[in-house]
């Protein structure tokens, strides 16, 4: 298990791709999918740093890494304090409406979707807790 705590600051996400290629290296990962899945983290990430919390607001929110040799499997569990918000009970991004036509926002949400093999969020505690499962 590796854990990786960041602001909710856009600039901390220099801190990502490092603490993404540390973990798969242990688990022999493609290149491809090492960045799928730093995608994947950066949109989650992302939404957290935009969202959860009210503007001006400092706060942490922590990434943690667990890997599962049975199935061989990679967790990613980002934990933050900011306000309710289950991304898996968003309707999927209608990806056919020509782009003048689609709403602003969900496709970031769509990619995790997409990209990661299980999605799954809760509250616990006053917390979210957004788990990203990928089969390697």
């Amino acid at each position: 298990m590796a854990t990786l705590v960041v602001s909710n600051s856009l600039d901390e996400l220099v801190r990502l791709q490092p603490f993404v290629s540390e973990v798969v290296a242990k688990c022999n990962v493609s290149e491809d999918m090492e960045g799928t899945i730093n995608l994947a983290l950066e949109e989650a990430l992302v939404n957290v740093m935009l969202y959860a919390y009210p503007k001006g607001q400092e706060a942490q929110i922590r990434l943690d890494a667990i890997h599962s040799d049975s199935p061989n499997t990679l967790a990613f569990v980002i934990t933050d304090s900011g306000v309710a918000f289950d991304p898996t009970s968003r309707p999927s991004a209608d990806i056919t409406l020509p782009v003048e036509e689609r709403p602003i926002g969900g496709l970031g949400i769509f990619l995790v979707k997409n990209i990661m093999d299980e999605v799954t969020y809760r509250r616990i505690d006053g917390r979210n807790e957004l788990t990203m499962l990928k089969r390697i």
